[in-house]
């Protein structure tokens, strides 16, 4: 409570929303640069942290000025959330091996698919949940920092090597997410339909 009187009152929610854009655009930048020296992913782990906290603060600001834009910040923010995510690893792809594409390729859609499934499970139970065996946005930023540290210190020989692996362990945490997603939104629908059949039965 004691940052949000102190940001600026020209600085609107939705500003602190888009600017997940600028936050992207130099994570690309700062991930071309790595080609050819690694120590510029110590720029897009700025980026990311930034990232974290406009994230963190345009809905709170909303709230605490009474400026909040619901719809619109919920489609937006989560919208750039994607362009975010998407900028990460196609900035991987720019300082790894082109042998290493096809599985920079399937960690995007693994990774798009825990978003995709988050908003369809939303509109279907009015239930927002981004957190998955206590791992959320907090700790895939976290999550990237560190590698980009661990790239800079030992280069890309290990994470080139290692991808398959995390992609299989996407891959296993995906299934999982969505079996019981899947299970509550059948609980649901058999529960009302349950509750229906009973009112019918009673007039």
């Amino acid at each position: 409570m004691r940052v949000l009187p102190r940001i600026p009152s020209w600085l609107e929610t939705y500003h602190l929303t888009m600017l997940t854009l600028v936050w992207s655009a130099l994570i690309l930048f700062f991930s071309y640069l790595a080609r050819n020296d690694l120590r510029w992913l110590w720029g897009v782990s700025v980026m990311v942290a930034l990232q974290y906290v406009t994230d963190h603060y345009d809905g709170k600001i909303g709230k605490y000025r009474g400026t909040g834009l619901v719809r619109w910040g919920y489609y937006m923010d989560h919208l750039l959330d994607y362009f975010f995510l998407a900028s990460v690893v196609i900035g991987y792809s720019f300082i790894l091996p082109e042998s290493s594409r096809f599985q920079i390729l399937i960690m995007l859609a693994i990774l798009a698919g825990y978003q995709v499934s988050t908003f369809l499970a939303f509109a279907a139970t009015d239930r927002l949940k981004i957190s998955y065996l206590k791992l959320g946005p907090t700790e895939f930023r976290l999550g990237l920092i560190v590698i980009n540290g661990l790239l800079v210190q030992f280069g890309t020989r290990q994470m080139v090597n290692g991808l398959k692996y995390v992609n299989i362990g996407a891959a296993i945490g995906l299934a999982f997410v969505i079996y019981r997603t899947h299970k509550l939104i059948w609980q649901l629908d058999m529960k009302y339909k349950n509750a229906a059949l009973g009112n019918n039965v009673t007039d």
